[in-house]
């Protein structure tokens, strides 16, 4: 199973982006997709999650500036980052609840950097 995340890059404060990840492989189906930040300064924390029922989970730093979704049948999630602000820069990771067929685990992506200036 591959986690693959697109769409990371430079930006100034104000602007916005769009993150995707898409898992492939062999499995049964994915329950929650979540998107998480890293930075030298921080552990990875987590931005949006949301399951398979489309409920979503936002960190209190990006509620009203991010949107979380997801299309099931491409077993891709999105995030609408808008509204950035310097301290969303970081390494943004996708995170996968994978239900395999005898297996149950997480997969990470590798990550893609975000910078934003102000």
């Amino acid at each position: 199973v591959d986690v693959v995340e697109s769409g990371g890059g430079l930006g100034q404060a104000g602007g916005s982006l769009r993150l995707s990840c898409t898992v492939s492989g062999h499995m049964h189906s994915v329950n929650i997709m979540g998107w998480y930040r890293q930075t030298p300064e921080q552990e990875r924390e987590l931005v949006a999650s949301i399951s398979r029922s489309g409920e979503t989970n936002y960190a209190d730093s990006v509620k009203g500036r991010f949107a979380i979704s997801r299309v099931d049948n491409e077993n891709t999630v999105n995030l609408q980052m808008n509204n950035w602000t310097p301290e969303d820069t970081g390494v943004y990771y996708c995170k996968a609840e994978i239900v395999g067929y005898t297996w149950f685990g997480d997969r990470w992506g590798q990550g893609t950097q975000v910078t934003v200036s102000s």
